[in-house]
C-alpha cells in the first residue's frame, strides 16, 4: 500500500478542499439568509411599508454618526444648489 500525498504541485490538497467546502457551506447559508430577507421585505410591503425607504434606513443605521451627518449635509447642500 502506498502512502497518499496530500500535496499536489506544492498545494496542500486536503487543506484546500476543506477551505473550499467551508466556503460552499457558507454560500448556501448566505443564499438561505438572502431568501429570508426577501421574505421579510415582502411581508413589510404587504403591511404597507415602503421597502425602498426601509433599505435606505438600514443603510443609514449601518453608518457611524459622523459619516451619516456628512452625507446628510452634502445631500442638503446639493439640494439647495439645485433648488430642490
Amino acid at each position: 500500500m502506498t502512502e497518499q500525498t496530500t500535496e499536489v504541485g506544492g498545494i496542500a490538497a486536503d487543506r484546500l478542499r476543506s477551505l473550499i467546502e467551508r466556503i460552499e457551506r457558507l454560500e448556501e447559508e448566505k443564499k438561505a439568509i438572502s431568501s429570508d430577507i426577501r421574505d421579510i421585505f415582502a411581508e413589510a410591503k404587504s403591511a404597507g411599508f415602503d421597502v425602498k425607504i426601509m433599505r435606505a434606513v438600514i443603510k443609514l443605521r449601518k453608518m457611524n454618526a459622523a459619516d451619516r451627518d456628512e452625507q446628510e449635509f452634502l445631500l442638503d447642500t446639493y439640494k439647495k444648489a439645485l433648488d430642490i
